[in-house]
């Protein structure tokens, strides 16, 4: 027994090695200079205390990107996995060619952030205001992301047309393993497409949506590359009586203030703050999520 101990232990070690070095300490690491005044090149480190985390508060463009992140992160939810529910609907019924709308419907979440943001950056700044001025159609002869009332939605909807497939696919996944007969015999009892689809089927792909739920909140708070290849945080408004930037999401935010205004450990007390968020929304949705299944 105690051979067997030592052997776990061994094959363990490297897995635990790797996790405390790459992530643990330097999460602690982290924490400790989101307490001092560390800019990353002055090698005088003066311990500040609660300082950072005080003024972040009073900062109006970590506020309204925070407010926008919880915004941003809402509507994904919501249109990310509607869709995905509709296209994984769609795909695993009587449709003919479905494994080809299966992969086509994937590829858009194989192209990379950076490289989505710049192609759907000419379709909004010109093919849709080419096509509102041609078409007399008034919303779209301005650009969706160069208005300040219409950013946040833009990107939404840019995310939803990438990273829907990839949901599709989880939801696709969960509704094959229901067993054919369950739905068979709910039709002969009479039940109609959308009551099976309400009664029986959403409730048996219910550790799905648990997934999926996850996946699309924390993708949508760690939001980076596409906010900056799409629209870099523009266009410019006024909050709190200054000017910021309307669609500068909260892992922007951070990213500027550690390397583009280089404070480093105010950047830092942002992602702890950021951390201990998106751990309370995670958490929480994982066991609202997880006590629905066990009701279904």
């Amino acid at each position: 027994m105690k051979r067997r101990a030592y052997l776990d232990f061994l094959f363990i070690f490297p897995c635990v090695f790797a996790f405390l070095m790459v992530i643990i300490v330097p999460f602690g690491i982290g924490i400790y200079y989101s307490l001092t005044d560390w800019n990353g090149v002055n090698p005088v480190i003066n311990f500040v205390g609660f300082k950072n985390f005080t003024g972040m508060f009073r900062e109006p463009q970590f506020v309204y990107s925070f407010l926008a992140t919880l915004g941003y992160t809402a509507i994904n939810v919501v249109l990310v996995n509607v869709v995905s529910f509709i296209l994984s609907l769609l795909v695993t019924g009587e449709l003919r060619l479905r494994n080809l709308y299966r992969a086509g419907f994937f590829v858009p979440n194989l192209i990379g952030g950076i490289v989505l943001g710049y192609i759907w950056q000419f379709v909004f700044n010109n093919v849709l205001v080419n096509m509102g001025a041609t078409l007399g159609i008034g919303f779209l002869q301005k650009s969706l992301i160069a208005d300040k009332n219409t950013v946040i939605w833009a990107m939404s909807l840019v995310n939803t047309w990438q990273y829907a497939g990839y949901i599709m696919m989880i939801y696709v996944a969960a509704i094959q393993s229901i067993p054919a007969s369950v739905l068979e015999a709910a039709s002969v009892d009479g039940a109609n497409y959308f009551v099976r689809i309400r009664r029986i089927l959403m409730p048996m792909v219910a550790n799905a949506f648990t997934i999926t739920l996850f996946l699309t909140l924390t993708n949508s708070f760690k939001q980076y590359d596409l906010n900056f290849a799409l629209t870099n945080g523009g266009p410019a408004m006024r909050f709190m009586g200054k000017a910021i930037r309307a669609s500068e999401l909260l892992a922007m935010d951070i990213y500027k203030t550690a390397n583009a205004a280089n404070r480093m450990a105010e950047a830092q007390a942002k992602a702890v703050v950021f951390f201990i968020v998106l751990v309370v929304f995670s958490v929480t949705q994982v066991y609202i999520n997880k006590r629905k299944e066990v009701e279904a």
